[in-house]
């Protein structure tokens, strides 16, 4: 890593090389009910206050909450297009460029991928030349790789593996993928990605359920987790990140 890419990725992770990132990147999506989210301004001193290393968030975040984010490390969504609304995922593509990114204080960027699914060649295209870009200006780049897209709920180890590979061939600094479903398959996920994996949250799911896919993947070896709904829709967002912490730094 060049010198300003090393010390925007030591801003994400911890001393001891894992991280806890809250994702509040959903409103971008257009998603329903917003919850938590939809007063930003609260809920984030909430998250940070509580301990978490990284958030992602959008440009519009960025710009309105600055002064909210304190020492945790801040990941921007540079990818939009289609929403909710229309479910158009596959045509979702970058359009922040890298130099707005840190204009707006931003340690990394993250994009999705898309991998066996309509939308890939576009989508691999668009994350090859963000991540030259992100080269060009020392800034880290979180590939999100959607193993048969974005609503695939079927997926294979083996399809996780190889979105977490491609995502690495391409340029990433760190790959967000779904988990597998075991520490022995998830592991395998791990095995062939050269680079930190960070497990997503995914969809809403008890604490008990996060808890434990959270401490199965960092068995197997993943570098920690960026969690959406299932901490702002909690009742308590701030004991669902402490949770997180425990859960990855011990």
């Amino acid at each position: 890593m060049s010198p300003g890419k090393q010390r925007r990725f030591n801003r994400l992770f911890a001393p001891d090389g894992k991280t806890v990132i809250a994702a509040l990147d959903h409103g971008i999506a257009g998603m329903s009910p917003l919850a938590g989210l939809q007063d930003a301004g609260r809920l984030i001193p909430v998250i940070v206050q509580a301990g978490a290393d990284a958030l992602i968030v959008t440009p519009g975040i960025a710009r309105g909450f600055a002064d909210k984010f304190g020492h945790a490390g801040l990941i921007l969504r540079v990818d939009c297009g289609p929403t909710a609304l229309t479910g158009e995922w596959a045509g979702t593509k970058p359009v922040v460029t890298v130099d707005e990114a840190l204009s707006l204080g931003a340690d990394a960027v993250i994009a999705m991928g898309i991998v066996g699914a309509p939308g890939e060649t576009p989508s691999l295209h668009a994350l090859t030349a963000l991540a030259a870009a992100c080269d060009r200006w020392g800034m880290v780049l979180v590939a999100e790789m959607l193993p048969g897209g974005f609503t695939a709920s079927d997926v294979s180890a083996e399809q996780i593996a190889v979105a977490a590979r491609v995502g690495a061939e391409l340029g990433a600094d760190v790959i967000k993928i779904r988990y597998s479903g075991s520490v022995e398959s998830f592991r395998s996920v791990v095995s062939v990605c050269y680079l930190p994996i960070v497990m997503l949250g995914g969809s809403k799911q008890s604490l008990q359920q996060l808890r434990t896919s959270t401490s199965d993947a960092m068995s197997a070896g993943a570098k920690g987790v960026a969690v959406g709904r299932n901490i702002w829709q909690a009742d308590d967002p701030g004991h669902v990140v402490k949770m997180l912490r425990e859960a990855v730094h011990g």
